[in-house]
């Protein structure tokens, strides 16, 4: 089957696009009633993530990376 009538076009068509889950309708309302949550995430994201990277760093890393062999349950001896 092709077109409009596959089964899978069909079940996409079927598809109530205005569904919210009860998940997001929660995270909707919690950041409605708590907006500092919003400022603390971002807060957080730099503290843990968002660094400047050191280029010298960056390049003893590399020069000091060990290969791992394709499978490391056996060994060559």
């Amino acid at each position: 089957m092709t077109g409009r009538h596959h089964p899978l076009v069909r079940f996409a068509m079927a598809i109530d696009r205005n569904y919210v889950s009860e998940t997001t309708q929660f995270l909707r309302e919690l950041l409605a009633e708590k907006p500092q949550i919003e400022e603390e995430r971002h807060k957080g994201r730099s503290m843990w993530w968002d660094k400047k990277l050191d280029p010298e760093q960056q390049r003893r890393d590399a020069a000091s990376r060990i290969e791992q062999k394709a499978y490391v349950y056996f060994s060559d001896e």
